[in-house]
């Protein structure tokens, strides 16, 4: 949709609203006489006034808003505007966004935000539909993981920190990936320097958390895909964190083992005698037609295969991922993929919607977007057949290019929420991150402001970056003397 701003300094609030509804469309400053978006702010001794015109294929709709001036004009300024072009273009929508006109990745912080100022559940409940538009299941599930994540900030201590490490290797490349990740295909030669490189920032990293005085409260090994490791690189590994992190008080210990056919039973035994206690194992389909649509060299049978050796050895806690809206699926094999893995019982099932991204090689807006209804669909099957099963939902986050402008949610039996995964999407704690694409964030005392320190993006990059990558973890030091 074109669009047109009169008396905005920044058009960001409008540009960031269109790409929430209309994701498959070029929005863009210009005019057109069939679709046309105007926006116009006047500001008066009162404060300010909005008003939005969307005109599409001979029909006009059109939304005003009004805002005091006083406190964060600013932040007030550009709510009032996203919400007077979501109401001025929602009726030419089939299905309004569920999550109404918040754009934010992180939904539950949002509602922590008044939660934490005294307000009860139901009080922001009623703003996140009055104001926001957000419909009551969404504003349910964001308050809940809200609730989640505040009983979480109250048992850390302000030096406490957990780790992630990146594995950037996977066997094959999936369709929809986004991620800085290799196919070992043309990028094996990487693993043994990559390795090697890693060992030493851990140790520089180890270094510089134990002068600092620093409590590691959980690890996370995440990728690509950590398994993509050999048995024996894993052993390195993991050895290396150990002797040169005190992981004494680790609360979980989680290794995305991810594709089934990275993984072998040395490797689960592997990860097992160094204290992994969390593992996710990720089918994303249960629908071989799927899984081959996708780019997976597995089956739905080596799944359960992989998931019974998992038990078999002892693992406690499993994760198990799935994706709505993926290339082949449906809302009937989406559901009995669900079944499946319910019926296997994992502590964890994560279902996330697709987000097509520049990165991926499915990047068709429009395509995806068309996948809307399919989606909705799976997802409005997904949560009663989770919630019956005795799951609840406990951390949640959105992309861009998300179809329907959904969101990812995790859902756990009772007493196995991920502690990572809340820390890290609720900006709880500082996050230590090692490895190529690793992105620190280091918390200030009040919770308000994020350092970050980034490393290389890529492994061929990284493993020639040791030094530098090693003197910027001394920053870990000066930044605990601020605590």
């Amino acid at each position: 949709m074109n669009y047109q701003v009169i008396g905005l300094e920044n058009d960001h609030p409008v540009r960031e609203m269109l790409l929430n509804l209309l994701p498959a469309e070029d929005n863009a400053p210009g005019s057109c006489e069939e679709n046309q978006l105007n926006v116009e702010v006047r500001q008066s001794a009162a404060g300010y006034q909005i008003s939005a015109r969307a005109q599409r294929e001979g029909v006009i709709h059109t939304a005003e808003r009004e805002i005091p001036l006083g406190g964060d004009e600013k932040r007030a300024l550009s709510h009032a505007v996203k919400l007077a072009v979501y109401d001025a273009v929602t009726p030419y929508l089939e299905h309004k966004p569920v999550w109404g006109s918040l754009t934010g990745v992180r939904p539950a912080k949002f509602a922590r935000g008044f939660l934490e100022k005294g307000l009860k559940p139901f009080e922001a409940a009623k703003i996140m539909t009055e104001d926001y538009r957000v419909t009551p299941e969404r504003r349910a599930l964001a308050i809940r993981s809200a609730a989640i994540a505040m009983d979480a900030q109250k048992a850390l201590r302000p030096k406490d920190i957990s780790i992630y490490v990146g594995i950037p290797f996977c066997p094959s490349r999936c369709s929809y990936c986004s991620f800085v990740s290799h196919s070992i295909e043309r990028a094996a030669h990487l693993i043994a320097p990559y390795l090697g490189t890693l060992c030493g920032e851990i140790k520089a990293a180890g270094d510089a958390v134990r002068e600092a005085g620093l409590r590691v409260v959980s690890v996370y090994i995440g990728g690509g895909t950590p398994t993509t490791l050999s048995a024996e690189q894993l052993d390195i590994l993991l050895y290396a964190l150990e002797t040169c992190f005190d992981l004494s008080e680790i609360t979980e210990f989680t290794v995305e083992a991810g594709r089934p056919d990275t993984i072998t039973e040395a490797k689960l035994r592997t990860l097992a005698a160094h204290g992994v206690d969390r593992i996710s194992i990720n089918p994303q389909s249960m629908n071989d037609e799927v899984l081959a649509a996708i780019g997976r060299r597995h089956s739905a049978e080596d799944v359960i295969r992989t998931y019974e050796t998992a038990r078999r050895i002892g693992f406690k806690s499993i994760n198990m991922d799935t994706i709505a809206g993926l290339e082949k699926d449906t809302p009937e094999s989406f559901v009995h993929t669900l079944e499946t893995l319910i019926g296997l019982e994992p502590e964890n099932l994560t279902v996330h919607t697709l987000a097509v991204k520049r990165g991926a090689t499915q990047q068709d807006r429009a395509a995806a977007q068309q996948r809307h209804d399919d989606v909705r669909r799976m997802l409005d099957a997904a949560y009663p057949m989770l919630t019956a099963a005795d799951y609840a939902p406990y951390y949640l986050y959105r992309q861009k290019f998300m179809a329907g402008g959904y969101e990812n949610t995790g859902w756990c039996r009772p007493g196995f929420e991920c502690l990572y995964n809340v820390y890290m999407m609720e900006e709880l704690q500082t996050i230590l991150s090692l490895g190529a694409g690793g992105v620190t964030k280091l918390l200030s005392t009040d919770g308000r402001q994020i350092r970050r320190i980034s490393n290389p993006k890529y492994p061929y990059e990284y493993n020639v970056s040791l030094e530098k990558i090693s003197a910027a973890k001394r920053e870990l030091v000066a930044w605990a003397d601020t605590l």
